[in-house]
């Protein structure tokens, strides 16, 4: 069979036509006689052939060699094989029909599908025709794009839970039954198989796994003379780059740059490529040559190796006979039964059978036979049941060693053995059977362990610092692998899989227990951290290990028994883990007559880590225990004095204390990587296993602990102990902030551990219900699409979020409008159900959610009271959750809290804080209504009413709550509470109401009181509400009448100056419109004047700005040390107005002077306007250096080779700084502008820069030929003007920098010009101003086009960091100037000014049509302080200079784009007579005319 296994004529079993050549008559009978040993006359007709067939290894003929190896070896085998043409008789197997497994093998990029509603887990996909054959394209489905090595599950009845089958391959798809049964493979032909089978597969094995250089087996040994023919053979590998090898064997070899590229691809192709052929030692040496090219400080050498032609030509025909193998398993199953029976024999041995040779042999062959290997177990293994379970089996015991060598190996994991995990352990029978036989889970986990040991600590801890990624990502198939295991959960448990279960259960936990507290930090006092420690692997392990966790505790949950003693092992291993090193120091803690005796430990002072899955897990089972109900058995397995819950408590409390410090800005000096991990800890990707399980730790502890003690354990673990007792006065606004923040997020917890049962075990709720509260609790934020709520909820196991299954229940879809996307809205009826203290809400989503609502409830005339939705009832396990809502300690921190806001103790106390408290008050009340309303008065025993309304037993609060609440009512600042107070009067009167209603004997005699208090409270409520109605329509009146008087006063101002407006009275109804523009009008402010004479004074403010990286303040100032601004400068085609126009963006011939009018490319220079002083800028940028030289396996997403760098604060990609430059007071004496007007008009303004420019360069040509300025009117320079008449206008001394602010001038001009041209930096280059002038115009044309998009005022709507980096950019182009030759600023001034003068012809000047204008202005403007420049002393303009000069040059500007626009868009003759006979009219048409006129030409 050929199959185009080499390259060869794809032509299958029956060859190309033409392409079989007849085998001899003597050859056929040896193959045939029974007499011969089959083995080795095969053996020695491959020793015959082989070597002459493949022989030209440099240079090979495909087609050639794949004729000559089926007319010698493969066409006579399958003639001794089949018993008949081999053409016919594959024929025939071929129509005797299909298996019902399609078996497709997936290559890379392929397109693969997945039926999110019939697949078991997402590991099954299907191939597209199958897929558009099936039931599965009328469902919800996903596309991937195949990796490679992927099987199509198709006719795999385990894979799906309906329409397992296409219509391909349903039975009796392709034939009749008859026509099956003609076909059938007889005795004879399986004897052949069971005969030529074990010949090739041996030969195949032993090639592959042949180790010898230059010999081969004897058996394959010819007795003629062996030929020193040598090849050097170089294999791939993950490590070197493409040019790098192509470089070293053009180094090596000598060879051409094409003949490298040959054999590169080649290389990267196959996996291996003979790259030299000669004797030994010259392919040595070759060998040694390009391992020695190849080498450096970073990479190991190439792989290469000297291989015997022979033993290449064999190792390469063992891959053919594979790839015959493998098109021969696609005909039969009988073929595929006898092959795989061969290749198991010996399993169960300690000598390992050929399938499993190959399989440790798999990381040491080359990429070719990987791929021929892999294909051949798919196409045999896989498609028999049974052989794919006892290859498993195998799997499984080499399970260890095969993932050993693929982590020490480089090639990707599609190329690995390991990577046929996914097709075996994901098949739920076959899962089990690992899992009770084979015990396959503890193999794992003990893989995952011995695969990390060097990041074991000293305590057997996980540290990850200084981790390989490359390493970790090969880790992390591992960790694959038990998911794998675990996707599906078992319906029936016998007790061999519990117990293998368990055990495996067991090894995972000393995983965990390895993480458990791993990477401890400590606060960092004092000095900020030089260098974040790595904190990405450990993240990046949690979120692996996320699904996992889940699905064990799922597992266990399936079995009583099981859930019991997993909850036993898991409890023991966290006993250990919290018991080690644990301190004997007691503290006693004394508050409202309680005690708590508890080891000593502070958050702030000693070692802390986020990293507690053991925990997390444990708390995870006793959900599931509360849940199945299974809890009351609990002691039987762990006895009450080995509970300790108080342990169990202390460490998940100790993470949220850390987050609460780290919120209250405690742990500033820890640097970024703490702020990262605490995001994660919270965010979607990770709160189901971590910040969720603590919070359910903490339910746990205060449903098992006294609630005084719980309470006195958080006050003391929060460090809050002194605030709730008599407090000692502070000044320091620092601590007294961070107290409030940490009493804030205290609060926040307790709210949490009372109020958030959504979880099923905590209380009797689904999944369903839980995904319906996130769906509402999101869209209470806002209307959010389809894919953003998706990206906000966590997904199972099987990548899933369940909203479809509930969005339909809650919300409505808003088909796409303007905004381009629909969106989900709210339905009405779930609005109730919205809790402000929602415990997934980041602080941004609570703040927008609380003001979306209560703007809703505002616009239906309600009051903005938002209290909590009745909560669920706890399960009977965290019943006792509530008591800590009535016991004397809770009681004492609402009081106080309550007590300083009623004083107006302002430094102790915040509105967030009140609202909690008052949060609290309504859960506490709803609790109690709900249990009065379901049950007599004498079976609840949750008295918060009574707790509430009972008299402080201290002097600090000797005030009940509810009197403590009235005064509340009186406070100002907290008008907005005011509603919310009101509510919880009117719930403290329904529940009073509750319980006087259940006393029978005092019905009569409440029922007066109880009516003329509940009058008494509505009035009150009424009165209230009617006085605030009162004030709002008094102060809407008052508005009013203020609004009418000045109306008056502007229409009586209008009537009495009537020559001012009668050209904007004629047009009625708009009198208010044209009163307010002309009274604006009628009196000019002077300070909006931007140009000339008469422009406002600049005002040069102090300017005071914080370093982002040091956090000092400093002055800008002309002799201080350098501040600047992150920036990012690119070249940007965004404004271009002709795409097909190429610009030539590089080269030292490009003059950047001119800009098209096109704009085709040009530089912009942005910033995100965080501040830093430039030495610690340099020393920021020299730490990310040196930390990217000692950490080469992180793939940095920047170049800082060039420059580019993160933002210390918000990480925007940057790769310069811009020099803040302070700006100069400007001020102009009117009386003296006022002289200056009569004398300067604009010809003589134009006069005198003539006679200057001319000066000049009389003055610089000194006998050089220069580019001088001529005249076409010599008139014009009048000889009366002397040279220096430009200074007698007002000059001053130039502004002197300081060094720093220098260097960083040149340092960002050097940027700008190197990354604007794409050249090498040179300081000196005379294009540096061109493209400082260039950025700055390309810059403020880029910010007015965005501006005129978003419809907003020029300048008005600028952001802030828009206007400190537009601010910055100005003022350093005007000041970058100063640190060039002033001489070359005026040649390229005279460039410029040659576009604007007609009579000023300067040489390569452009066409007047071919600039643009705007570039040129800001040239001109910017240049132009050059012409003051004298040689003993350096001036510039004065103000009053300036303001000339820039007046007039606006004008010659102004006049020039006018004359661009006339002649660019004249389309008609300068005689055509326009409609408009007006005088402006007929002057735009003379103008036109002469511009015409003098035009003709062009």
């Amino acid at each position: 069979m050929a199959d185009g296994g080499d390259g060869g004529p794809a032509a299958g079993a029956a060859g190309a036509a033409g392409g079989r050549v007849a085998a001899q008559p003597q050859e056929r009978a040896v193959w045939c006689d029974e007499r011969f040993n089959f083995q080795a006359t095969f053996l020695q007709c491959l020793a015959k052939h082989v070597p002459n067939i493949y022989s030209a290894e440099m240079d090979p003929l495909l087609e050639k060699q794949e004729e000559m190896v089926q007319a010698a070896i493969l066409y006579p085998l399958e003639c001794y094989l089949f018993g008949e043409d081999p053409d016919i008789f594959l024929e025939k197997l071929q129509q005797s029909g299909t298996s019902q497994l399609c078996g497709k093998v997936f290559k890379g990029g392929e397109t693969t599908y997945s039926c999110r509603d019939c697949a078991v887990d997402p590991t099954c996909v299907l191939c597209m025709d199958c897929f558009q054959n099936s039931i599965h394209k009328n469902h919800r489905y996903k596309m991937h794009s195949s990796t490679g090595g992927g099987f199509c599950d198709c006719g795999d009845t385990e894979a799906w839970k309906a329409g397992p089958l296409c219509t391909k391959h349903e039975p009796g798809a392709s034939g009749s039954a008859k026509e099956n049964s003609e076909c059938q493979l007889n005795e004879e032909i399986m004897e052949h198989s069971r005969r030529v089978f074990p010949s090739v597969i041996k030969y195949i094995v032993d090639m592959l796994i042949w180790e010898e250089e230059k010999e081969l087996p004897l058996e394959l040994t010819v007795s003629r003379e062996k030929v020193d023919s040598y090849y050097c053979v170089l294999f791939n590998d993950e490590h070197h780059s493409y040019d790098h090898v192509i470089y070293s064997l053009q180094r090596a070899l000598g060879c051409e740059l094409g003949e490298a590229q040959l054999h590169t691809t080649a290389i990267d192709k196959e996996g291996r490529r003979a790259v030299k052929a000669g004797h030994y030692a010259s392919c040595q040496e070759a060998k040694e040559e390009i391992k020695r090219h190849s080498e450096n400080v970073s990479q190991r050498p190439l792989h290469v190796e000297v291989l015997h032609a022979d033993v290449m030509a064999h190792q390469k025909f063992a891959l053919r006979l594979g790839s015959w193998l493998n098109k021969l398993m696609s005909y039969s199953s009988d073929f595929r039964q006898i092959f795989c029976q061969i290749c198991l024999e010996e399993a169960g041995s300690e000598k390992p059978c050929f399938i499993s040779k190959l399989m440790l042999w798999d990381a040491k062959l080359h990429k070719g036979a990987r791929k021929v290997l892999h294909e051949l177990i798919f196409s045999s293994f896989f498609m028999e049941m049974e052989y794919k379970k006892l290859f498993a089996v195998e799997f499984v015991k080499y399970y260890k060693a095969l993932q050993k060598e693929y982590i020490s190996d480089d090639h990707d994991r599609v190329l690995s053995v390991t990577a046929l995990s996914v097709q075996m352990f994901t098949v739920p029978t076959l899962a089990r059977h690992l899992i009770e036989e084979q015990n396959v889970i503890t193999i794992i986990t003990e893989t995952l362990l011995e695969v990390l040991p060097e990041y074991l600590d000293k305590n057997d801890k996980f540290n990850f610092q200084g981790y390989s990624q490359d390493k970790l990502n090969r880790v992390y198939s591992v960790i694959y692998d038990l998911r794998y295991v675990l996707v599906s959960k078992p319906t029936l448990w016998t007790d061999r899989l519990r117990e293998r279960f368990l055990e495996g259960f067991v090894s995972f936990l000393r995983i965990l227990t390895c993480m458990q507290g791993m990477e401890e930090i400590k606060r960092q006092i004092g000095q900020h951290i030089e260098v974040d420690p790595d904190w990405e692997a450990a993240i990046a392990i949690q979120m692996q290990l996320k699904n996992i966790l889940l699905m064990f505790q799922e597992w266990c949950a399936c079995d009583e028994e099981l859930l019991l003693k997993a909850y036993r092992e898991c409890h023991k291993a966290v006993m250990r883990c919290s018991t080690n090193g644990r301190s004997r120091e007691k503290t006693v803690f004394h508050l409202c007559g309680h005690i708590l005796e508890s080891r000593h430990y502070r958050v702030s002072a000693d070692p802390v880590s986020i990293h507690l899955p053991l925990s997390r897990t444990l708390a995870g089972l006793h959900v599931r225990l509360s849940k199945t109900g299974t809890i009351s058995r609990l002691h039987e397995f762990v006895s009450p004095e080995e509970f300790q819950v108080e342990l169990l408590v202390e460490y998940p409390l100790r993470c949220l204390v850390l987050v609460a410090q780290v919120a209250a800005e405690m742990w500033r000096r820890n640097g970024l990587s703490l702020i990262s991990q605490v995001f994660y800890y919270q965010d979607v990707k990770c709160r189901e296993e971590m910040y969720d399980k603590d919070i359910i730790m903490l339910q746990i502890g205060a449903s098992l602990m006294d609630p005084n003690q719980f309470l006195l354990l958080i006050l003391q673990r929060y460090e809050l102990t002194d605030a709730f007792r008599k407090m000692k006065p502070t000044k320091d606004q620092d601590l007294i902030k961070q107290c409030n923040v940490l009493i804030e997020e205290m609060l926040q917890i307790l709210i949490y551990v009372v109020g958030e049962r959504y979880v099923p075990g905590v209380s009797n709720v689904t999944k369903e219900d839980v995904t319906m509260r996130e769906i509402i609790h999101l869209l209470c934020i806002e209307p959010m699409a389809h894919s953003a709520i998706t990206k906000s909820l966590p997904e199972n196991e099987n990548n899933e979020t369940g909203l479809e299954n509930v969005i339909d229940k809650v919300a409505t879809f808003k088909k796409p409008g303007v905004s381009g996307h629909g969106v989900y809205e709210l339905k009405d009826e779930c609005l109730k159900e919205f809790n402000m203290f929602f415990y997934h809400y980041t602080k941004t989503q609570h703040s927008k959610a609380e003001h979306t609502q209560k703007k809703r409830r505002k616009q239906e005339n309600r009051d903005e009271a938002l209290p909590p939705p009745p909560p669920p009832d706890f399960s009977p396990a965290f019943s006792n959750v509530v008591r800590i809502l009535n016991c004397d300690v809770m009681m004492h921190i609402l009081r106080t809290i309550l007590q300083r806001a009623v004083e107006l103790e302002t430094h102790l106390w915040t509105e967030a804080m009140i609202q909690m408290v008052l949060h609290l008050l309504s859960l506490g009340l709803l609790e109690e209504k709900q249990q009065l309303q379901k049950s007599p008065e004498e079976e609840v025993t949750f008295d918060f009413y009574h707790k509430a309304t009972r008299m402080g037993s201290s002097a600090l609060n000797a005030v009940n709550v509810l009197m403590l609440l009235e005064k509340l009512k009186r406070v100002p600042q907290l008008e907005a509470q005011k509603d919310t107070v009101n509510w919880i009067l009117q719930m403290f009167d329904t529940v009073k109401r509750l319980r006087e209603k259940s006393s029978l004997t005092t019905v009569a005699a409440t029922s007066v009181s109880e009516a003329t208090k509940s009058d008494e409270t509505q009035s009150t409520q009424d009165k209230e509400k009617a006085e605030r109605k009162r004030k709002a329509e008094a102060a809407r009146l008052h508005r009013q009448k203020i609004m009418a008087q000045m109306s008056a006063l502007q229409r009586n101002f209008i009537e009495t100056h009537k020559l001012l407006y009668e050209n904007t009275l004629e047009a009625q109804g708009k009198e208010d419109t044209i009163m307010e523009e002309e009274s604006m009008s009628s009196a000019i402010d002077y300070s909006k004047i931007a140009l000339g004479p008469k422009r406002g004074p600049s005002v040069a403010e102090k300017e005071v700005l914080t370093c982002i990286l040091c956090q000092e303040e400093q002055e800008v100032k002309l002799e201080s040390a350098a501040m600047v601004l992150s920036a990012c400068v690119q070249k940007s085609t965004a404004l271009t107005q002709n795409r097909s126009r190429i610009p030539e963006l590089s080269g030292d011939t490009l003059d950047p002077l001119f800009m098209h009018p096109d704009l085709p490319c040009g530089t912009h220079t942005g910033s995100c306007g965080h501040v830093m002083h430039a030495a610690c800028w340099q020393k920021y940028f020299e730490a990310m250096q040196l930390n990217f030289r000692q950490r080469l396996h992180v793939e940095q997403i920047f170049d800082l080779e060039n420059g580019e760098y993160l933002c210390p604060l918000c990480k925007s990609l940057c790769n310069t700084v811009i020099p803040i430059v302070p700006l100069q007071a400007q001020k102009i004496n009117s009386e003296d502008a006022e002289a200056v007007a009569q004398i300067l008009s604009l010809a003589r303004w134009l006069e005198i820069i003539i006679v200057r420019i001319s000066g000049y360069s009389v003055k610089n040509a000194k006998g050089e030929k220069q580019n001088l300025p001529t005249f076409a009117n010599k008139g014009m320079g009048n000889s009366a003007l002397e040279f220096h008449s430009i200074l007698s206008f007002g000059v001053q001394s130039s502004a002197k920098y300081s060094s720093s602010i220098r260097e960083m001038l040149i340092l960002f001009a050097t940027t700008i010009y190197r990354v604007g041209l794409k050249v090498a930096p040179n300081e000196a280059d005379h294009r540096i101003p061109m493209m400082t002038w260039s950025t700055c115009a390309f810059t403020i044309q880029c910010i007015e086009n965005l501006l005129e998009t978003e419809g907003k005022p020029l300048f008005g709507s600028l952001q802030n960091r828009q206007h400190s980096g537009l601010k910055a950019l100005v003022q350093f182009a005007a000041a970058q100037r100063t640190t060039s030759p002033q001489v070359l600023i005026q040649k390229h001034l005279i460039r410029l000014l040659g576009v604007l003068l007609p009579n000023f012809k300067v040489e390569d000047t452009p066409s007047l049509l071919e600039v643009d204008m705007f570039h040129v202005l800001v040239g001109i403007v910017l240049s132009f302080p050059s012409l003051y420049w004298e040689d003993a002393v350096d001036l510039q303009p004065s103000s009053i200079s300036s303001a000339y000069n820039h007046l007039y040059l606006f004008h010659l500007t102004t006049l020039a784009h006018i004359t661009q626009i006339v002649v660019s868009s004249a389309t008609e003759s300068p005689t055509a007579r326009s409609s408009d006979n007006s005088e402006e009219a007929r002057s735009a048409q003379s103008f036109c005319r002469e511009v015409c006129q003098y035009a003709s030409g062009f």
